[in-house]
């Protein structure tokens, strides 16, 4: 049959034909599409017209059309629906597109024309245009020799092979590291429906009769704050922390210490003193000093916090804590000095009723949008639900795409991604796709959330609006398309809507007898936000500044044992807390090893957070839910992408520079 792949979609808003792409088709499309591409480039380079803004820059904007559909299609199912062909094609493909970008970025030609291109009389989002092309050019390595360069092109070749085997290999380790139980009672304190879900998986896995807890990425595993068989916390908290270090075909410390012995080559190669400052160059920190600064200022409050925190913890235990019965006794806390028995919310957090009524609704009141369900639409799994979202004026405004349900053939942890980039200049409309690792439960029953959960998806949606209202003329500035540490904060800013009453009160309702959560609960809910913030800051801090550890030595200094290293950055940064291990170990951090854009950046959380908390008081002083603060986030932010610098979209909103004391005092560490 003929490649659908390699012609625009047919389909609304240009929604690639899953039901109709065989796996042969991506390879096809993909190596079509980087020839097309180079030959588009070529293109370019040879006109034999003086550089314009228009025959380059925009020619640029403009080449790629088929690349762009077949690899945004790919990569989605290398994340979410990987079948080990998809594998081995990712295997195959991810050098080439490596290379790819090493023959655009380190073509002295190319640059050429785009250092020539007069930019007089050019409108703000065009000049910005070249000059991020131009940057772009000065990273990537153009000034550098021939023989430098030569070492980058193998250098980037490295790391694509090298990050995909990481990812792949802690995808298995997660699935490997599921605890297998053989009776029903060792999982005393679990919800039934997700002792359904452990019995059903087992079946899967050829263990009928038994229960299978599978792994989520995170260390900190949510069984853990209700099983109360203590060996077997025991045994579910070290499966988690030793993926990937423990030896044999899945130990992956060893790709790590080669990703950080190129990463700091590379950085070394283009002149910056380690990774970390090439990676910061990059972004909107002012520089690597700056992230330090903060990251320091807060790691020794969020410490005492998690301190005084466990000592709580072993007062109500009445034995020496360990670290797998922390999340067990945090969730006794919250029960018994809070009154918050997270385990019984869930059945007020149903997922359809959470979608609807709590994300939608949060959205149609804020910015006017709707949703209406296109079940004529398919993804590229069964699961894939699909949205059509418009304006308040009924005009078309994109496609949204849910995903939330855990297999094995997908990745841990959730994410946003776009399968098509908002562009006036190419007249598209955005496609995004949220995904989600919440257990299936059984047939017939509901899917009730926990609260992290619950938060998880306010997040990811988030992400989504960010890509969906993307008004940009250029599809590089194009939603989500923005510095690594600035794309996290729409994202935090949609989780205030989980407990603003208005929102609560409309998708808090018990999913068997519609009862609403009662207000006295929700008020609990608000006054226990701050418990357990000493733990999480501190566990978040531990992966934040371990990551940057591992991107600060230079290629001279990485070490031969990668658990011993990370033993003495946690133990240098203050971090080194006996009951708390970073929320990812090297063994399994596949944000910063596997090449999802993290490396050096997982600061990023909580630098975006710094401007969530501020935005947060902008919404809270000025009105909350309103058309008017969503329009005016939507207008000064959301839809700006990278069009101009994001920091400038903040301080429009703002009206002035993020300060860090509102975040210090969400967390309780002011």
């Amino acid at each position: 049959m003929t490649n659908p792949l390699l012609v625009a979609s047919s389909l609304p808003y240009g929604l690639p034909p899953f039901s109709t792409i065989e796996i042969q088709h991506y390879e096809e499309a993909v190596l079509a599409g980087l020839k097309e591409h180079a030959s588009e480039i070529a293109a370019i380079v040879n006109t034999v017209e003086a550089p314009t803004f228009s025959n380059t820059a925009v020619a640029m904007e403009r080449a790629g059309q088929l690349l762009q559909r077949a690899s945004a299609s790919f990569f989605t199912l290398v994340s979410a629906h990987s079948t080990p062909d998809i594998a081995a094609l990712e295997t195959k493909l991810s050098p080439l597109f490596s290379a790819h970008d090493d023959e655009i970025f380190l073509n002295s030609d190319l640059f050429a024309r785009f250092h020539a291109i007069d930019m007089a009389d050019l409108d703000p989002e065009s000049v910005r245009l070249v000059e991020d092309y131009r940057k772009e050019f000065r990273q990537a390595g153009i000034a550098l020799d021939a023989h430098g360069q030569e070492r980058l092109r193998s250098i980037n070749a490295e790391l694509s092979r090298l990050g995909t085997e990481y990812g792949q290999r802690v995808k298995d380790g997660m699935k490997a590291g599921a605890l297998l139980v053989d009776t029903v009672e060792e999982l005393d304190g679990m919800a039934a429906d997700d002792i359904s879900s452990a019995a059903e998986a087992a079946t899967a896995a050829g263990q009928q009769g038994k229960y299978l807890l599978t792994l989520i990425q995170p260390t900190n595993q949510p069984p853990l704050a209700t099983l109360r068989d203590r060996t077997v916390r025991r045994r579910l908290y070290e499966a988690s922390v030793s993926r990937g270090s423990g030896g044999g075909d899945l130990d992956v410390l060893d790709l790590a210490r080669s990703l950080a012995t190129l990463r700091a080559e590379k950085a070394e190669l283009l002149g910056f003193a380690n990774y970390a400052e090439l990676v910061v160059d990059q972004q909107t920190a002012p520089d690597f000093a700056a992230v330090a600064s903060m990251l320091a200022r807060m790691a020794p409050a969020a410490v005492r916090n998690a301190t005084s925190e466990a000592t709580a913890l072993a007062e109500i235990a009445g034995h020496p804590l360990e670290a797998w019965d922390w999340a067990y006794y945090s969730a006794m806390v919250r029960r018994e000095k809070y009154a918050v028995d997270e385990a019984a919310l869930r059945p007020y957090f149903e997922l359809d009723r959470v979608l609807k009524d709590g994300v939608f609704f949060a959205a149609t009141n804020l910015f006017g949008i709707t949703f209406h369900e296109r079940k004529d639409l398919v993804g590229y799994h069964p699961d894939v639900r699909v949205w059509e979202v418009r304006n308040e004026d009924g005009s078309e405004l994109g496609l949204f795409l849910g995903d939330y349900y855990a297999r094995p053939t997908k990745r841990g942890g959730a994410w946003m991604n776009s399968l098509v980039q908002q562009s006036d200049l190419l007249g598209t409309k955005p496609v995004v796709i949220n995904n989600l690792n919440i257990s299936k439960p059984a047939a017939g029953e509901p899917t009730l959330l926990t609260l992290d959960q619950l938060r998880t998806t306010f997040h990811e949606f988030g992400h989504a609006l960010h890509g969906l209202f993307s008004n940009v003329t250029y599809p590089r500035f194009s939603g989500t398309s923005v510095p690594r540490d600035f794309v996290e904060y729409p994202s935090q800013v949609n989780e205030m809507w989980i407990l603003w009453p208005e929102v609560l009160a409309n998708y808090a309702r018990h999913h068997a007898t519609g009862a609403q959560l009662p207000q006295e609960v929700a008020d609990k809910l608000l006054a226990a936000q701050q418990w357990g913030e000493g733990f999480g800051t501190t566990e978040y801090l531990g992966a934040a500044l371990l990551d940057l550890a591992w991107h600060m030595v230079g290629q001279a200094s990485i070490p031969d044992d990668a658990q011993a290293f990370e033993i003495k950055a946690l133990s240098d940064a203050g971090l080194d807390h006996p009951l708390i291990a970073p929320r990812y170990r090297t063994g399994y951090f596949q944000h910063i090893f596997a090449g999802s854009g993290y490396s050096a950046g997982y600061y990023s959380y909580i630098w975006s957070e710094v401007l969530d908390a501020e935005t947060v008081d902008w919404f809270t002083e000025n009105g909350g839910l309103t058309r008017d603060n969503g329009g005016r986030f939507r207008s000064e932010l959301l839809s700006r992408g990278n069009s101009r610098d994001p920091l400038e979209s903040f301080r429009s909103l703002r009206g002035r520079e993020a300060k860090l004391e509102p975040l210090l005092k969400r967390r309780g560490l002011d």
